[in-house]
């Protein structure tokens, strides 16, 4: 081979060599640049978590009282069992709220009672919370404390999940969760719940006793109605009679004697004002027909 051959072969392989060599920088070059690109961008910021939404609580239905627009106090029309009841609230109203209201421990919180059972307890209280609520002014908690034998939410005919009872064990929290909303905006009602045992020991509570506090000062405008069970043997009355500061009594007329009558009053606190009411009345009138009526007299000793 020439020495020009020899050359140009030289020649040839230093360019190749320069051309990989120059190919080699560019890559490193570019990715240098590839890494610094990188490094300048801002970091990508993570996404946040998705807050889990809070867990909605079971709405509990309003109470309709369509069931008991008959035969029972209502906004339509003067019926008589509406004018019976407005007598017989402003008793207890004025109990609550007028002069007397001072001398009584809890005057807004009045429970109903009988001396024997089926006198017709339970349908006053609905009744009184019925017509109660009706005032331009005024708030009703109906309870049913009859934890033996609950009669509202059967007569109301409505179901339920828990009430009182659940409350006062434990087994629901908060006591709104056992407030029912009715139809009737300024009537609210917290049914008895499940029987228990220990009935009388969860009624005498520090519990019971707190809630009964609350029901009475929370709100100015509130009156309580407690439908309670019947005095005469049971326990649990002599209990809720300590926490109201009055009582209405229903008695059927011909039904107590007032011996038996006289016992179940010596059940109820002596501070507390006391009121009759007369069910299942009837008086004749001038042309034949019966009156179906009530009395309702109040006195506090």
């Amino acid at each position: 081979m020439s020495t020009i051959e020899k050359a140009l072969q030289k020649n040839k392989a230093l360019q190749e060599n320069k051309a990989k060599d120059n190919s080699i920088e560019k890559a490193v070059e570019k990715q240098a640049e590839t890494a610094d690109a990188v490094e300048a961008a801002p970091a990508a910021k993570p996404k946040p978590a998705e807050k889990a939404s809070p867990a909605t609580s079971h709405d509990k239905p309003t109470l309709s009282l369509e069931h008991v627009r008959e035969g029972f106090v209502s906004n339509v029309g003067r019926q008589i069992i509406n004018e019976e009841y407005r007598a017989i609230k402003r008793k207890v109203l004025n109990n609550a709220f007028g002069p007397l209201a001072k001398t009584l421990n809890n005057s807004n919180i009045i429970m109903v009672t009988s001396p024997n059972p089926n006198e017709g307890k339970t349908f006053t209280s609905i009744n009184l919370a019925l017509s109660i609520a009706l005032e331009q002014d005024k708030t009703v908690l109906l309870v049913d404390a009859d934890v033996l034998r609950p009669s509202v939410m059967k007569t109301l005919q409505q179901p339920f999940e828990n009430g009182l009872m659940e409350y006062l064990l434990g087994e629901v929290k908060d006591v709104g969760d056992v407030i029912y909303h009715t139809d009737l905006e300024t009537l609210k009602v917290i049914p008895a719940g499940k029987s228990h045992h220990l009935s009388t020991e969860l009624l005498a509570s520090e519990k019971m006793l707190e809630s009964v506090n609350e029901f009475s000062n929370r709100y100015p405008d509130r009156v309580v109605i407690i439908d309670s069970p019947p005095l005469v043997g049971i326990n649990e009355t002599a209990i809720l009679a300590n926490l109201a500061g009055q009582a209405v009594v229903v008695v059927q007329e011909g039904k107590t004697s007032l011996t038996r009558l006289s016992q179940a009053v010596d059940q109820l606190n002596p501070d507390m004002a006391k009121g009759f009411v007369i069910n299942k009345s009837t008086r004749g009138s001038g042309d034949g027909s019966d009156y179906y009526g009530y009395y309702y007299g109040s006195k506090a000793d």
